[in-house]
């Protein structure tokens, strides 16, 4: 098996999958955290099918660099789901469920009436679930990740102790004089920025759980904000990488996207048995 793995290794393709999948996994993690503890953690489920029709769109355009198109259409929708979601008509719930919803139906219905392609089936399930995109990774894509990346952990990392106001208590913050409708919505363009991101690696349908999981896994085992979130950090970064060796050593392979997130549901499951052995043994 080691010298299968060398041997996969010495291909760029799968040099390029391994890194961005760290990147991901990375950022992922970093505001996992925070969207768990605001209870919006559906933001990535609706942006993820926001993202899936913003592909389709530029497909029918024949855009060759889809993050064109895809980028812009989510940060956007990530701004009108933090606005609605503060409308007293439109909670935050519903107005996930709508956009979610209704970008999914355009999206897939698009896709049918313009497609080109003879495998439409083919090219659904490879925008839902990820499939194997992420092992057909240029260059310049492995470079706009990691800059992009950079970005996302440069914000957290600039803006730690605001969004832990933020997180933790909206209004003492904004009594204590923090923008805390700008911190809002500098989580939202970061989360819809990882989105975008991840859809080569997951999918869309499965992001949330490439956010939501490491951040629960921490959350069995650590207390304090900054020990879940470095925890979480750690742990997506691992189980995205054993998850991508995988899907590249199995004998017959597997799909990217599922294997890391099963990996992720494995070490959650890892994680709360430890929480509930620690349980049982200080009681």
């Amino acid at each position: 098996m080691i010298e299968k793995l060398a041997l996969y290794l010495s291909y760029p393709f799968v040099r390029y999958a391994i890194i961005v999948g760290v990147l991901i996994a990375l950022c992922s993690s970093l505001l996992g955290v925070t969207l768990v503890l605001k209870r919006f953690s559906f933001i990535g489920d609706g942006l993820s099918h926001v993202a899936f029709g913003a592909m389709a769109i530029a497909g029918v355009l024949h855009f060759s660099n889809e993050m064109l198109i895809v980028l812009p259409i989510t940060v956007l929708a990530a701004i009108l789901l933090l606005r609605t979601g503060q409308n007293a008509k439109i909670k935050g719930d519903a107005a996930v469920a709508m956009i979610s919803v209704g970008a999914l139906a355009f999206g897939y219905l698009l896709m049918n009436l313009f497609s080109t392609s003879s495998n439409l089936s083919g090219d659904v399930c490879s925008t839902l679930f990820g499939s194997t995109s992420i092992l057909t990774l240029s260059e310049q894509e492995v470079w706009i990740c990691g800059i992009l990346s950079i970005v996302v952990v440069a914000i957290f990392l600039l803006f730690y102790q605001k969004i832990f106001a933020v997180t933790f208590d909206e209004d003492f913050a904004k009594a204590t004089g923090v923008k805390t409708d700008f911190y809002n919505l500098l989580i939202a363009v970061v989360i819809a920025v990882i989105i975008v991101l991840a859809m080569n690696l997951v999918g869309s349908l499965l992001i949330s759980a490439l956010v939501i999981f490491p951040a629960l896994s921490a959350m069995r085992l650590f207390k304090s904000f900054r020990e879940v979130t470095i925890f979480s950090a750690i742990l997506s970064v691992v189980c995205a990488l054993f998850g991508i060796l995988i899907s590249i050593l199995a004998p017959n392979g597997t799909p990217v996207g599922a294997t890391i997130v099963a990996v992720d549901v494995v070490a959650y499951g890892i994680c709360w048995a430890i929480s509930w052995a620690q349980r049982r043994i200080t009681t």
